[in-house]
């Protein structure tokens, strides 16, 4: 029992100095045993080691490249049965963390903190946020899970679910946020996967450049439509994936 809180880094030293006590004080407060992992590039670009060494935090490096290597390798790490995934950039505000964990205890499979559900909010640019809009309703189509949010990383889990489903993940990139997702799905075969939605504030990073690359991202999430698209149809039909 307990909690995995994982943030995924890409020379966030200095944000996680800011993001580490925030988050030990509010994960804290919920009467759980838990650990913070932090997963780093495959070889340190800051002192990121340091700053988890001096705030107790469990750190890792990733075995393979790309966001989703990062992610896969958490999933691969956490030790505790509910995994709650967060950026490491200060864009996700440990203050909604309480929120989640309860929402997560109703019985969800997972609990997202939503930008676009009633009361959330994004100060992202308007074009990014257009983009956003538009490719979460596309997911929405394909996947048939009904949420606002389909492609933040703000997120509670049940580790070994997660775990379950681990090997037939196949993105790269951000994009393994909604193919996680349907992986869920149709796993859970007879049963609906139960999704919930926390309204949060998305803010602007703290300190340092965003590392997303515009037309990559676009691309690789173009790609995954219809990817995804195809694995639900196959399993519609009965086929092994």
């Amino acid at each position: 029992m307990g909690i995995s809180v994982v943030l995924l880094a890409y020379k966030e030293a200095e944000n996680l100095k800011v993001l580490l006590p925030k988050i030990k004080e509010q994960v804290g407060s919920l009467g759980e045993e838990y650990e913070i992992l932090v997963v780093d590039t495959m070889k340190p670009l800051d002192d990121t080691p340091e700053v988890c060494k001096e705030q107790g935090a469990r750190y890792v490096n990733q075995t393979t490249p790309g966001f989703a290597g990062a992610f896969k390798t958490a999933i691969t790490e956490a030790k505790m049965n509910k995994f709650l995934i967060m950026d490491s950039d200060g864009s996700h505000q440990p203050k909604y963390i309480p929120d989640i964990y309860h929402k997560f205890l109703e019985g969800y499979d997972v609990v997202i903190g939503s930008r676009y559900t009633e009361g959330g909010e994004s100060n992202d640019a308007a074009s990014s946020q257009v983009m956003s809009h538009m490719l979460n309703f596309a997911y929405r189509v394909v996947m048939g899970i009904w949420a606002k949010d389909l492609s933040t990383d703000f997120r509670m889990y049940h580790t070994k679910q997660l775990k379950r489903v681990l090997p037939k993940l196949q993105c790269e990139n951000y994009d393994v946020l909604e193919e996680v997702l349907l992986l869920l799905k149709l796993n859970k075969k007879n049963h609906k996967l139960k999704v919930g939605e926390i309204p949060i504030s998305f803010s602007k990073r703290l300190y340092g450049e965003s590392k997303r690359q515009l037309l990559k991202f676009i691309i690789s999430y173009l790609k995954t439509i219809f990817r995804l698209l195809g694995i639900r149809i196959s399993a519609a039909l009965g086929k092994e994936n």
